[in-house]
This record gives C-alpha cells, sequence and structure tokens, in this order.
C-alpha cells in the first residue's frame, strides 16, 4: 500500500487518523508541525500527505504549497475544524486532492486517501505516457535526419533531456581514423580533448553497453552505449553523469536513443552513396543539373507558399576553349574543379551550387531578390577576375566569366522560363565584353541551338 505523512498538531488526531490509515495497510509517519513536515518530506519518500489547516508555525496551506513546489507527485488531502466555504475553495485552488470538515469518519478519511492516491497513479501513467510519446517521436527525428551536423546536435540533445546525461560524448567509426568526435556536449572546459582520445582508445573495440568509474572527470557515473546496425558497430554514444545512482528510465531511453541514431549513421551512408551517384557531378563534386531541377520545383513551390523571392545566377566561362586548347583538358577539368571552389566560396551555405554543363554553373540565391543576386553576381565575376587559378601548378591562369541574373517571382513564375531567362541575360554578355553580369529582361536574344545543346567553351 502507500506512505503517509500525517500532520497534525493534536495527539489524539494523529493517533485517530494513523489508525484509519493503518487499518487499510498504509503506513502512516505522523508529525505535529510544519517544519517537521518539512524535514520529514527531505528524509524520506511519500504517495500523500494528510494535513490538518491550522498548525503551529504554519497552517497547512503551506504544507500544500511546499509539497506541490518540492515534491510533485506527492498529493494532499487537507482536513480542518472550519465548516466554512472559502478555505475549502483555496485549498482545491491551490491543488489539494481532497477537502475534509472535522469530524471525519474513518471511511470519509481512506475514501479520500484512495481517490487522492488513484489521481496520483493516473497522474504518473499519463506523464509516463507522455515520456514514452516523446521519446518515440525523438527517436523518429533522430531516424530520418540526413544531415550529419544536424543529427550530432539533434542526438546529443535527445540525451541530455530524455536520458537525463550531465554530458555526451559521440564518438562515430571511421574507416581511417577508427573513431571519431561527431558531437559533445557538457563537458568540463579544458578536458574534451584528453577525454575523446582516452574513450576512442578505449572504445575502439567495445560492442557492449558499459559503465566506467575509471576516469578522471568530475562525474559520478559513466555509461557506453554502441550505435549498431545490421550487427555493424558505427559509434558509441559515451554518457556522464554527476549522480553515481541510475536514472529512472535513462538507461532504457538512451539505448533506444542510440538505436535510433544508429540507424540514422546507416541512412547517412546509404544517402550519401545514393546522392554520389544520382545528385553530383562526377569531376567538381557541385550538384547536377538532376538535383538543381528538383530543388528548383521545391523552391518554387516553397516561394508561392511563403511569397519571399530566389534568384537564378548563370554563369558561363570566357574563352575557357583556349585554355584546353592550350593547356590540354586535364589542366581545363582542374580549372573546372577549382572555379567550382571559387563560386561556393563567394555565396552563402544554404544557397545551391551546381555544375550545369560544360563550363557553365548555375547558383540559386534562397530568400534573395534581385537587388541582392546582383550584388552575389558581381562578388562572384570580381573574385573569378582577380583570382589566379592554377597557382600551386605553376601557372596562374586568369579567368572571366558571363553571368547573367534572373529573380522569381519577378522575372518569371516557372522554373524553365526562370532557367531561360538567366540564360539568355548570361548569353547577352557572351556577344558583347564578356567579363560582365546582366539582369534578364523580355526581349534578349535567345542563344544559338547548338550552345543549348551543351557548352562549346567559347
Amino acid at each position: 500500500m502507500a506512505r503517509i505523512l500525517l500532520v497534525d498538531d493534536e495527539k489524539i488526531a494523529r493517533t485517530l487518523y494513523g489508525d484509519y490509515l493503518t487499518a487499510v495497510g498504509h503506513t502512516v509517519t505522523a508529525v505535529a508541525t510544519f517544519l517537521e513536515a518539512r524535514q520529514a518530506l527531505a528524509a524520506d519518500r511519500f504517495d500523500a500527505v494528510v494535513t490538518d489547516l491550522i498548525l503551529p508555525g504554519g497552517d497547512g496551506m503551506e504544507v500544500l504549497r511546499h509539497v506541490r513546489e518540492r515534491h510533485p507527485g506527492v498529493e494532499v488531502v487537507v482536513i480542518t475544524g472550519l465548516d466554512k466555504v472559502d478555505p475549502a475553495v483555496r485549498a482545491i485552488k491551490s491543488g489539494a486532492a481532497e477537502y475534509l470538515v472535522k469530524p471525519v469518519a474513518p471511511e470519509a478519511l481512506q475514501h479520500a486517501v484512495r481517490r487522492a492516491l488513484t489521481t496520483r497513479e493516473l497522474m504518473q501513467e499519463n506523464a509516463s505516457l507522455r515520456r514514452h510519446v516523446a521519446l518515440l517521436e525523438a527517436g523518429q527525428r533522430l531516424a530520418t535526419t540526413l544531415d550529419r551536423e544536424k543529427l550530432a546536435v539533434a542526438t546529443t540533445s535527445a540525451l541530455e533531456t530524455m536520458a537525463h546525461a550531465n554530458g555526451i560524448v559521440l564518438l562515430e567509426r571511421d574507416a581511417n581514423l577508427g573513431l571519431r568526435a561527431q558531437g559533445t556536449r557538457g563537458l568540463p572546459e579544458g578536458t574534451e580533448e584528453a577525454l575523446v582520445a582516452w574513450l576512442r582508445e578505449q572504445l575502439l573495440h567495445g560492442k557492449a553497453p558499459s559503465d566506467s568509474e575509471m576516469l578522471d572527470v568530475p562525474f559520478q557515473r559513466v555509461s557506453s552505449f554502441p550505435a549498431i546496425e545490421s550487427n555493424t558497430v558505427l559509434g558509441h554514444a559515451v554518457l556522464f553523469y554527476s549522480d553515481a545512482r541510475a536514472t529512472d528510465g535513462g538507461a532504457e531511453a538512451a539505448s533506444y536513443l542510440v538505436r535510433n541514431w544508429a540507424l540514422a549513421l546507416r541512412n547517412l551512408d546509404r544517402f550519401a552513396a545514393v546522392e554520389d551517384l544520382a545528385y553530383v557531378d562526377d569531376l567538381t563534386r557541385l550538384f547536377n543539373t538532376r538535383y538543381l531541377h528538383l530543388v528548383l520545383d521545391r523552391e518554387v513551390q516553397a516561394s508561392i507558399q511563403t511569397q519571399r523571392p530566389f534568384s537564378l545566377l548563370f554563369l558561363d566561362l570566357d574563352h575557357f576553349k583556349s585554355i584546353n586548347d592550350n593547356h590540354g583538358h586535364l589542366v581545363g577539368s582542374k580549372l573546372l574543379v577549382e572555379t567550382a571552389r571559387v563560386v561556393t566560396g563567394c555565396v552563402r551555405d544554404h544557397d545551391v551550387v551546381a555544375r550545369y554543363g560544360g563550363d557553365e554553373y548555375v547558383v540559386l540565391l534562397r530568400n534573395t531578390d534581385s537587388g541582392g543576386a546582383l550584388k552575389v553576381a558581381e562578388r562572384i565575376r570580381r573574385t573569378m577576375e582577380t583570382h589566379q587559378f592554377l597557382a600551386r601548378e605553376g601557372l596562374s591562369l586568369k579567368l572571366s566569366t558571363c553571368i547573367g541574373v534572373a529573380s522569381f517571382p519577378e522575372h518569371a513564375r516557372d522554373k524553365a522560363t526562370l532557367l531561360d531567362l538567366s540564360d539568355r541575360a548570361m548569353y547577352r554578355g557572351k556577344r558583347g565584353t564578356r567579363n560582365v553580369v546582366y539582369m534578364a529582361a523580355q526581349d534578349l536574344e535567345a542563344p544559338p541551338a547548338e550552345r543549348r545543346q551543351g557548352s562549346n567553351g567559347t
């Protein structure tokens, strides 16, 4: 049965109510004052408190407030000799489970305590259900995350919140390094490097969850959980606790979250392999046109829904054919790779740079109107103009580019037209002085059909 704390300054009442509750199997601890009640609550665990409203050195409302603030989950039954409505309303509003008026019959007290305990059990079940639902949702979020950095942040956050870890180290298996740190949280300043090195050595061949108390760190307990998927250890999650005692459900939550982290790691490896085949250009490692069309479709829909613009930059290298003719195609290929790095360095991380074909590149600038796109295009043009290409190879080649700019929805309201207008704006520069940026317009000349079928490197 339950453990009950009985608070009443009258010895006869303590004895009587204690007998009522003991008779139905409860274990009762009786005290006379608010101070004694606080001490008893601090020293032991109770399921419910039965308190008189009027006490020396305080009152039952103070007992009620103290329990609600310091011991959540413990229900309180208030008893009083005052047959008035106001104290009852005040007690119920403050969180009392029941309110009884003296004299209290045995059945009434037993029934009130039983209902309070039932309420407590229901609240605990609801809280447990909410925790399990939150854990399930967190696991699903981890398993479906396909960004390695975001996965590390989400995993450490989930382990801190749901496994109640005070410090965390995520070690991911690496073909070259063995184990490498993928994410850390809560480690004391100055200890991370040495701690990670020690863990890498200890866990390199570890497969089963283990506890260790051998580390020179300000934690009482250390537990490691291997991330295993298809009988392969993909990494380890190491959790540090300030309290040596096990946290309720912490190990179970950690094990579940680490399993989903392992699934996400496996998915990342598979996705990376597929992505390389489907969406990445073999030479420059930029996205290819297949991915560009996919992301453009998404961006058009997002722009329509959010009313936010985006822009395209269409780049074509000037006189690239002469570089191939004078230095060979191997040098030309290296120059294309370096151009990809230069252009990528001029835009934001969440923008998209794609190789469109030959010596053509397309940049998608998210949340950027035509004015902002012109500034970015000019930054790329100046950077290309002043950059010394293949300097490490001793060539220090100079290269310029023509850039066409078109914005959605200012210049076009569909993907095909937007690409066409940015291409036409670029071609205007190719027909003129080159090394220039042009904005899209409806009356621009279309590129020749043969150039549309593939870059001629002019």
